[in-house]
C-alpha cells in the first residue's frame, strides 16, 4: 500500500488516550489470556467474547445501544478525555508512507472520503463520519464499558467510536491465533469496523436476533461488515481527500492477500481449532473462515450496499 506522499491528512478523528494496567500503574497493561492456551477445554463462547474482532454479537435486536462489554474490574475513568498527542505530527501521505501511526490515520481518512460518497449515492441515508478511531494500551473505557487488548479492535455503535489496541495485532492475532502479518491487515480491520459504522448508521444493527449459529444475525452482521471492507479495498486508490487529491496510489495483489489471510484467521471454525481443538457450528457468531472470504471477495468484485446485504440469502456461507 503507498500514500500519496502530497496529500494532507486529518487527525482530527484520530485520538491516542495512552494506557492504563488498571492498578493505577505505568503503562504496560492487563492483558487476559485466552484461557487454556491453544487447546482450553469449557464453552468457546467466553473465549470468544475475549479474542475476537468484535463483541457487536451482544446487541439484540435494541438499534445502537445493545452492546456491553464484560465487566473487567479496571478503573479506566483517569484516562477519560485524555490524548496523547500521538498522531500530532501526521500531516501527508509522506508521513503515512513512513509512520504506522500515520498510516492508521490515512486509512480513516481513506475510509470516511469512500463512505461519504458511497453511501448516499447506494442509499437514503445520510452519512455522518465516526466520532474517532481511539487508540490506547492495556485497557481503556468506552462508551460500551471497559475494554482491553484481547478484546480485540471493535466498533461501539454508543458513541460511534472505533477502539484499537495496536498491540492486539502482534500478541494476539499473530501470537495467539496464528494470524497473518503484513502491511494491509489493520487496514482490513478498520475498514471491517467502519463497516459496522455504516450499519449503524443505515439501522442493520436492530435486524440482530438470534446471536450463535452459522447463519445466524450475529453472524450476517459480521460477514457484511466484510463485505463493505470490500467495497472500500477495491475503490480504495480512487478516493480523493477533502484537496481532491488521491490518497492511496497503490495496493497491490499482495495486500489484497494479507485481507484474505487476516478474514481467514479470524473465522469462528479457525479460532475454535486455535482454542480448544475442535469446532462447533452452532456457537458461531462471525461465520466461519470460508465465509468470510466469500463475502470479502463479494464486496471487492460487486461494489455494492445491494451485493453486501447478508440477510438476503437463506444461508451465507
Amino acid at each position: 500500500m503507498r500514500f500519496n506522499p502530497k496529500a494532507r491528512l486529518d487527525t482530527s478523528r484520530v485520538r491516542d488516550v495512552g494506557g492504563s494496567s488498571g492498578g493505577g500503574g505505568g503503562g504496560g497493561g492487563m492483558r487476559i489470556p485466552i484461557p487454556g492456551g491453544t487447546k482450553a477445554g469449557g464453552g468457546i463462547g467466553g473465549v470468544l467474547v475475549i479474542v475476537l474482532f468484535l463483541v457487536l454479537t451482544q446487541c439484540v435486536g435494541g438499534g445502537t445501544g445493545g452492546i456491553q462489554l464484560p465487566d473487567t474490574g479496571l478503573n479506566t475513568s483517569r484516562m477519560a478525555g485524555t490524548d496523547t498527542g500521538r498522531y500530532a505530527n501526521c500531516k501527508t501521505g509522506a508521513d503515512a508512507n513512513e509512520s504506522e501511526d500515520c498510516t492508521r490515520v490515512a486509512v480513516e481518512n481513506s475510509l470516511t472520503n469512500y463512505w461519504a460518497k458511497a453511501l448516499p449515492a447506494q442509499s437514503d441515508t445520510t452519512f455522518q463520519p465516526e466520532q474517532s478511531v481511539q487508540t490506547f494500551t492495556g485497557a481503556t473505557g468506552t462508551g460500551c464499558g471497559n475494554a482491553t487488548s484481547q478484546v480485540g479492535p471493535f466498533y461501539c455503535p454508543t458513541d460511534m467510536t472505533i477502539y484499537l489496541d495496536t498491540s492486539f495485532f502482534e500478541e494476539v492475532l499473530q501470537q495467539q491465533l496464528n494470524g497473518p502479518s503484513g502491511d494491509f491487515v489493520e487496514p482490513y480491520v478498520l475498514a471491517h469496523e467502519y463497516g459496522h459504522h455504516i450499519q449503524n448508521l443505515l439501522g442493520t444493527m436492530g435486524r440482530v436476533r438470534t446471536q450463535q449459529g452459522p447463519n445466524s444475525d450475529s453472524v450476517r452482521l459480521e460477514l457484511q461488515a466484510d463485505c463493505y471492507a470490500g467495497m472500500w479495498t477495491k475503490n480504495a486508490t480512487s478516493t480523493d481527500n477533502e484537496q481532491g487529491e488521491a490518497l492511496i496510489l497503490e495496493l497491490s495483489d499482495e495486500d489484497i492477500s494479507q485481507a484474505i489471510e487476516a478474514a481467514k484467521a479470524v473465522g469462528d471454525d479457525r479460532i475454535q481449532k486455535e482454542t480448544t481443538g475442535r469446532v462447533n457450528q452452532e456457537q458461531w457468531t462471525h461465520g466461519s473462515s470460508a465465509a468470510r472470504v466469500k463475502w470479502f471477495q463479494t464486496g471487492y468484485t460487486q461494489g455494492s450496499l445491494q451485493a453486501c446485504d447478508t440477510f438476503a440469502p437463506a444461508t451465507v456461507e
